[in-house]
């Protein structure tokens, strides 16, 4: 089968596979499919050598160029592997990794420019990322092999998530350890630029960057204003930053990936989906250190004035495993979030299940969310959460950060300083709203707390149902800043609410 013909199949089989059954209960355009010429070449025609020694980013370089100028085409990555500088895909290009291809990134940060960027929803200056592409059309990356971020070499290691015979092999590396001795630094400037950007990612702006290179270490695939997107069957691993990142992009597919981190990544994020249109994922598994599925759409003053919506977004069929969440929405989601539907997916042993969180500062317009048929087991913290009081850590993490003196996340200090205000803030576009909020179908078998609600007094949630879920938990429900929440046939450790 030629490739055009592969790619045309596998884009029907996708939606066809998404739009089975019960359909969305919004008006879902149409995810259009990549198109590709017909026509291909392999990396070892171009100089490449699979023996994960060879450093392949020129011949990688010259067989898309060659592509290119024809059209377009699929690139053929043959069993081996193949160690390589940064991949720069073009428009009308397939890279397709044969089941016994290993793409796996060089760590040598001269191959890696900092360029002008946006992570976290903000626009940021930081390395190239290792799979880039920006204003492209009709671009894939599909087959059965694996794409390595190397990303144990840019990411600090928390001593908390760690075992002690781990903990050891990270610190015979090199790098730095904080004071305190509870965080691992890859190097100085790391740990200079951590110092500052608290437990953010935002440091210094008067910081050398090229010090600080370490810390402004990339996602390992992004995609800018980039149209027609697939990414089919390929296993995306060990990533610096965020694994996937699709931001401002129209008519994604993401169908049969598998993702995984290690469990203690920092800012290990599966895939996030940011300011993105028309999206379907659908049969793909994740298995992270921090949000696995992640909708976004920009923070702050900086989202607001990109003013780009996430909006048309199927994610049907998936699994995650270890997560922070499973399927997200925010905290960055200034420009919005607007008709999802989530369906028939799985969340074992996940921190949280089902996660919506911002902040005051956000602003953005969250709404029209749909998710059924969710099964989730052995869920650490909240099976559903709503948190407007969002501090950046994970809901595991809240004991440890109160402790410390911080805002906890959802804490009850939170909510006592919230009515303890003399006076709210107004409600104006720094405001996040969140509404119209559907579930159905979900059954949770274990989890710390069933429903969790931590709305904004001067602009409770509104418009939040529930119908016919059932949930064992060691906690029930709990609301707070909520217009009154439909139950319909739900029930908590038997008992109905």
């Amino acid at each position: 089968m030629n490739a055009i013909k592969h790619l045309l199949l596998t884009g029907i089989i996708a939606l066809e596979t998404a739009c089975a059954g019960q359909s969305a209960p919004f008006e879902m355009p149409q995810v259009q499919q990549p198109a590709i010429p017909g026509r291909s070449v392999s990396l070892a025609d171009f100089g490449g050598v699979g023996d994960g020694v060879t450093l392949n980013t020129e011949a990688f370089a010259k067989a898309i160029g060659r592509l290119s100028s024809q059209g377009g085409g699929t690139l053929e990555v043959p069993a081996g592997i193949w160690f390589t500088g940064p991949i720069g895909l073009k428009s009308h290009i397939n890279l397709h990794l044969d089941k016994d291809a290993v793409i796996i990134f060089s760590t040598d940060q001269d191959l890696y420019p900092i360029i002008d960027t946006n992570f976290e929803g903000l626009d940021v200056r930081r390395c190239l990322s290792p799979i880039h592409a920006e204003g492209e059309t009709d671009i894939a990356i599909t087959g059965e092999g694996i794409i390595d971020g190397n990303g144990d070499a840019w990411r600090e290691v928390k001593r908390r998530k760690v075992g002690d015979d781990l903990w050891k092999t990270i610190v015979k590396r090199g790098g730095v350890l904080s004071e305190d001795g509870k965080t691992w630094f890859p190097d100085e400037g790391y740990a200079k630029a951590r110092a500052t950007a608290g437990s953010l990612n935002y440091p210094d702006p008067s910081l050398d960057e090229n010090e600080i290179k370490t810390f402004l270490r990339p996602v390992l695939l992004s995609f800018r204003n980039c149209e027609r997107v697939l990414l089919e069957g390929v296993t995306f691993q060990n990533s610096p930053c965020w694994n996937l990142h699709p931001l401002w992009c129209k008519h994604l597919t993401v169908k049969d990936i598998t993702v995984r981190n290690p469990h203690y990544s920092t800012n290990g994020d599966g895939i996030d989906i940011d300011a993105c249109e028309n999206v379907l994922v659908t049969g793909s598994s994740f298995d992270v250190g921090d949000d696995a599925i992640c909708i976004k759409s920009g923070k702050d003053e900086d989202g607001r004035r990109h003013g780009i919506p996430c909006r048309n977004i199927t994610i049907k069929d998936c699994t995650v495993y270890h997560g922070h969440g499973g399927v997200v929405i925010g905290s960055e989601m200034s420009g919005g979030v607007e008709n999802m539907w989530v369906s028939g997916c799985r969340f074992l042993g996940t921190d949280v299940g089902l996660r919506f969180k911002s902040t005051r500062g956000r602003g953005g317009l969250v709404r029209n969310i749909w998710c059924d048929h969710i099964y989730m087991k052995d869920i650490v913290a909240e099976a559903v959460t709503f948190n407007l009081y969002y501090a950046g850590v994970a809901s595991t993490e809240k004991a440890e950060v109160a402790a410390a003196g911080k805002d906890a996340s959802a804490s009850a200090d939170n909510k006592a300083d919230a009515l303890a205000e003399a006076s709210l803030p107004a409600v104006d576009e720094t405001t996040p709203e969140f509404r119209d909020f559907h579930f159905s179908d979900i059954v949770c078998a274990g989890a710390g707390q069933a429903i969790y609600v931590n709305g904004l007094p001067e602009l409770p949630l509104a418009g939040v149902s529930f119908k016919d879920c059932r949930f064992t938990a060691r906690k029930g429900v709990e609301v707070h800043y909520a217009a009154p929440i439909a139950f319909d046939n739900v029930f908590v450790n038997g008992e109905q609410l």
